[in-house]
């Protein structure tokens, strides 16, 4: 089987049934170097059918195969008796081109018995699906004195920051010239399963289609490698990637990753989910103190970020100034500067649509940083606006800070005075606000323009309800575009068409409408 320095992408494949297994296989083939079977999943009496039939089963894959049979306390599907794990185990240890996973346990225990597995064949892992353990380096240690040829370590990653623990075991076992799969599970630790292989990680997971992965946090294999281009990331790629809390929901991934593609571009851009902004700036950014050697260029900034990462910056722009608030960093000369893209990625979709905007009246929806991008850049056009927010109280300062009107939103009975109507708030983003808006349709009758800066899902309830009445409507995605490509050019001085970008917005959005229906 493999003996080189290969990037090898594996796709878990989890079934209740043998049957399901095996057309799973099939269609797991085309899109992975690895294949594995997750027989824990497999309910009561498809195990030992299994087992009865394995050669049969793994005569329908393509690739090296992964075996692994965990009991529930170890991240199984189902509880299954030590007995019955070790005859399980007995019968497998006969397959050829296969490896094993097994649990250090287990592993310790087979180093006692007379008949022992093919150790250039066993995997031998560690998991921790609550944390990353202080002691990390033990676990390796330990793992490492087995005679299993690869070592796995898997731990959940809170925060972003807990990759580096991940990426410097990574290195480490790199350096002792020890085979490692490490992984940090979770939305956080998505880092570590696109980087991980350039590192030197003996693979990654990736999941077979959305919502089908093993883990938390596994990225869709056709995604790593079409997407993110796992295997063509070195120590020279251009490091870019989105700053927030959540962030696995947006497209800007999908955008940014297809425009190094079509440019020719060594780089990629990362989902990283930051709780903690200053630990993030400090140990994995800003060049004098962070902890990872890498070609950090830029970051995209959203919510919640965009006013609290400006005391890092070295300088901001005129307009960030103006705004208040940062959605684009650029690391150059070893300092960081900061700019806001989001009012000319705002304004501009509105422009091409309705013409100028000079004397119109608008209302902007929300208070938060999209509100503040809206504020500044209809001003500058000329634009007559008054803030409507559900809490006044909050709202108040940036009514002051752009001298306009602020009124409660529950008190607005009608927009039909207004010109355009921009709501900046998530009501109605994918998830458990999908289904709310912050005005209704009656209250949008007579308005022209209604501008919903949400993008996922592509139509929300506000644009539906204000399209039946009658006003001409414009949805987010073009605004991430615009302010993407204004990115783009400031990381790259590469122009970018806007098309590329939207179509690729909108293939990921259509994708994951596909999936929810």
């Amino acid at each position: 089987m493999f003996t080189d320095n290969t990037i090898r992408v594996c796709v878990p494949l989890n079934e209740e049934t043998v049957d399901s297994l095996i057309k799973s296989i099939r269609n797991a083939s085309s899109i992975s170097d690895l294949i594995e079977l997750r027989l824990d999943g497999l309910v009561r009496g498809e195990l030992e059918k299994a087992l009865d039939q394995i050669d049969e089963v793994l005569s329908h894959a393509r690739q090296p195969v992964i075996l692994t049979l965990r009991t529930k306390e170890q991240g199984g599907y189902r509880e299954i008796e030590q007995q019955q794990r070790l005859n399980a185990w007995a019968t497998l240890f006969g397959t050829t081109n296969t490896f094993f996973d097994l649990e250090y346990d287990l592993v310790s225990t087979l180093t006692n018995e007379e008949q022992q597995p093919d150790w250039s064949r066993v995997i031998c892992s560690h998991h921790n699906f609550e944390k990353v353990p202080a002691n990390l380096d033990e676990i390796f240690e330990q793992l490492s004195f087995t005679p299993a040829r690869i070592i796995k370590i898997a731990v959940k990653a809170n925060d972003v920051t807990d990759c580096l623990d991940i990426l410097r075991l990574i290195r480490r076992s790199r350096t002792e010239e020890r085979e490692t799969i490490a992984i940090a599970m979770g939305s956080a630790g998505v880092v570590t399963r696109i980087l991980g292989p350039s590192q030197g990680s003996f693979l990654t997971y990736g999941a077979s289609e959305a919502e089908r992965g093993t883990a938390p946090g596994q990225v869709v294999a056709t995604d790593l490698t079409s997407i993110y281009r796992v295997d063509q990331i070195n120590s020279d790629t251009m490091i870019t990637g989105l700053v927030g809390q959540p962030v696995m929901h947006s497209v800007s991934p999908h955008m940014h990753n297809t425009a190094f593609n079509f440019a020719g571009l060594n780089g990629v851009y990362l989902p990283f989910e930051v709780k903690d902004l200053d630990g993030f700036i400090r140990r994995m950014v800003n060049p004098e103190t962070r902890e990872l050697e890498w070609n950090l260029r830029g970051l995209s900034v959203t919510a919640p970020h965009k006013q609290a990462i400006i005391k890092h910056l070295d300088s901001i722009d005129a307009i960030a100034k103006s705004v208040g608030a940062v959605n684009t960093v650029v690391v150059e000369n070893e300092q960081l500067h900061g700019y806001n893209t989001d009012v000319q990625g705002l304004i501009e979709p509105l422009i091409q649509r309705i013409g100028s905007l000079a004397g119109s009246r608008a209302a902007v929806i929300g208070a938060g940083g999209a509100a503040r991008a809206a504020l500044f850049g209809l001003q500058n056009q000329g634009v007559d606006v008054t803030l409507f927010a559900r809490d006044v109280y909050k709202a108040d300062p940036l009514a002051v800070k752009f001298n306009i009107s602020c009124s409660e939103l529950s008190t607005a009975s009608s927009f039909s005075n207004y010109d355009v109507v921009v709501n900046t708030t998530p009501l109605g983003s994918l998830g458990e606000k999908m289904n709310e808006t912050p005005v209704v349709g009656y209250q949008l009758r007579g308005a022209r323009f209604v501008y919903d800066l949400v993008y996922n899902p592509i139509e929300t309830r506000l644009l539906r309800e204000a399209r039946e009445v009658g006003c001409e409507v414009l949805g987010g995605l073009e605004m991430l575009v615009g302010q993407a490509k204004m990115q783009f050019k400031i990381w790259t001085n590469t122009d970018i068409s806007s098309d590329l970008m939207y179509q690729a917005g909108l293939a990921a959005l259509n994708k994951n409408s596909a999936f929810m229906s």
